[in-house]
């Protein structure tokens, strides 16, 4: 992972060291999407990722996006490094002008998908930290089936029809396979190894979109 270690999005200098604001920033990372392009969804990528093949053309669409934030949150006692959402205008009137207005301003357009990370963890974790957790973000973003279970394409445009998706075993499975077990997965791990002491459970890691699910 060294060997690109230059190559990967790191947050703008002092964009987390401007805590006096009464708010957390949120800034386009419009460096992210195309590192992602390069590396994980192109079949030449350095790491490259076939089950996000999907995700290829929505990406050059920009109905991906991506977003740092200078500080992560707390939600149900965890920290939240990442969260992947599908952009949703709830609202009507004015509201949902300032809405649409932001989205333009940012991107130039109204995204499909926002995966947003912290930047005050982004700016200081590891390469093999950084992919998982844009991994574990890309994962979130399934394509849809049909009434058969087969992948639904738009009938129009040919392209796959995207949907969001909680945290599941394909999306655990996926990030364990390419990055292996944190220290928290290897407990996890060792600990499914012994007779349950009790009763099965789920766990979901540091990402507001499982926390979502969770709710």
């Amino acid at each position: 992972m060294a060997d690109f270690e230059d190559r990967r999005p790191y947050p703008p200098v002092n964009f987390t060291g401007e805590n006096w604001l009464p708010y957390t920033r949120l800034i386009p990372a419009t460096e992210i999407g195309e590192w992602v392009n390069q590396n994980i969804l192109s079949t030449e990528g350095r790491i490259h990722n076939p089950d996000h093949e999907h995700l290829v053309s929505a990406l050059a669409d920009a109905d991906i996006t991506f977003m740092w934030a200078s500080g992560s949150f707390a939600k149900s006692g965890r920290i939240v490094l990442g969260q992947c959402e599908q952009v949703m205008m709830r609202a009507g009137g004015w509201q949902k002008s300032r809405m649409e207005q932001q989205m333009h301003e940012w991107f130039g357009r109204i995204p499909k998908f926002i995966i947003t990370l912290a930047a005050d963890y982004c700016e200081q974790c590891n390469d093999l930290e950084f992919c998982a957790l844009v991994e574990h973000e890309l994962y979130h973003i399934a394509q849809a089936t049909d009434d058969y279970g087969a992948p639904k394409f738009n009938k129009e445009t040919g392209m796959p029809v995207l949907k969001l998706r909680g945290h599941d075993v394909e999306e655990f499975v996926g990030v364990v396979r390419r990055y292996g077990a944190s220290k928290d997965v290897q407990e996890m791990v060792d600990a499914a190894n012994r007779p349950a002491e009790v009763a099965h459970i789920d766990v979901a890691r540091a990402c507001g979109t499982c926390m979502l699910k969770l709710a």
